[in-house]
């Protein structure tokens, strides 16, 4: 059913907290899992007073820690008997999430509802457009851990 998951990836613990349920599927349906990170430094660049030399040595190093991350990553998953494999692409991220899924035919795209910098209360601005335009079913696992707020003793107490 799910030969093929890609499961974008940000750096964060938040988006990585999906990784058990990729674990899941993919040993239940044999996949391939793809781990994708979109790196998007170069892009807003733009809104940065710095110099070229200075902007494109920052979007090197965002590549560099990014590449390790996914090869770390997907040799976590490879000791558990997965077969996985990891790319990462210079652009914006939910446009090429859909674009990279569409052009590899993926069956299957898991992501976290939040990662780097999202709030509680929103759905990620990346998944929802990913939800949004993905040519193919898109699971999204809920990684934030909402904890209601604390009660007002004197309102039980009679008060």
């Amino acid at each position: 059913m799910f030969k093929k998951i890609l499961v974008p990836l940000d750096g964060s613990e938040l988006a990585a907290n999906v990784l058990l349920q990729v674990e899941d599927l993919a040993k239940t349906y044999k996949s391939q899992v793809t781990l994708i990170t979109l790196g998007h430094f170069a892009s807003a660049a733009g809104a940065l007073e710095a110099t070229p030399k200075v902007i494109r040595e920052a979007a090197d190093q965002e590549k560099m820690t990014s590449e390790r991350y996914l090869e770390e990553t997907a040799g976590i998953l490879m000791e558990k008997g997965l077969k996985v494999d990891w790319v990462y692409e210079e652009a914006m991220p939910a446009h090429a999430i859909v674009a990279y899924a569409e052009k590899k035919q993926m069956d299957l795209i898991v992501m976290a509802t939040h990662g780097k910098g999202e709030v509680a209360w929103v759905l990620g601005s990346v998944a929802e457009k990913v939800v949004s335009h993905a040519t193919v079913p898109v699971l999204l696992v809920r990684v934030m851990e909402l904890k209601a707020p604390p009660l007002k003793t004197e309102w039980f107490m009679g008060a």
